[in-house]
């Protein structure tokens, strides 16, 4: 018989991100937010590449990404309704750490396994964060796959892009339940 954890089991069928404009400070304290990096980073990683690493944005930086936002979207002809809309996570968040995404050569890793790696870590973050009793919000916007913002917001290399921009900080007010999956419809059973 397997050893359940039905806590743990109990918190992922019961999960809920926390929408990104009620979170308020504080923010975790970088001593705070290194148990939930260290959680992340127990994401399963074909082949012990490591495709991924984190880049923490605290209060004081999130002006410079709003700013860099607003010129990426000027640039790319995005209306300013877009342009508000991508640059309001900056404008009010209060940390955040970007999972970059890092594809490594490999003869025997594919590249989308790389990428699947760096997803799991999205949401092993967001799930250890809101675990830590935190508000979080896993987003990533039109900007996060420009070329030009990732270079100059975060001097992404070639081969590095944006996986999540996860959000952290304190919920604000608890988002109301959404309708979720009919799982039995998804699923196919395979007997023979």
């Amino acid at each position: 018989m397997p050893q359940r954890n039905d806590a743990a089991l109990d918190f992922l069928q019961t999960r809920r991100s926390r929408p990104a404009k009620t979170l308020q400070a504080p923010a975790p304290t970088r001593a705070e937010l290194m148990p939930l990096l260290t959680a992340a980073a127990r994401t399963p990683d074909h082949g012990k590449m490591e495709p991924w690493r984190f880049i923490v944005v605290e209060k004081a930086a999130m002006q410079r990404l709003g700013d860099l936002t607003a010129e990426a979207g000027l640039r790319l002809g995005k209306s300013p309704e877009d342009i508000a809309k991508a640059r309001s996570q900056f404008d009010l968040g209060q940390l955040a750490v970007v999972v970059v995404e890092i594809q490594k050569e490999s003869p025997k890793i594919p590249p989308i396994e790389m990428t699947y790696s760096a997803g799991a870590v999205c949401l092993a973050l967001l799930n250890a964060a809101l675990a830590a009793g935190w508000g979080a919000n896993w987003l990533s916007g039109w900007m996060s796959h420009d070329r030009g913002f990732c270079e100059a917001a975060f001097d992404l290399a070639e081969n590095e892009r944006i996986a999540g921009l996860i959000h952290i900080a304190t919920e604000g007010a608890a988002p109301p339940e959404r309708p979720r999956p009919d799982v039995t419809a998804l699923t196919t059973w395979i007997e023979t």
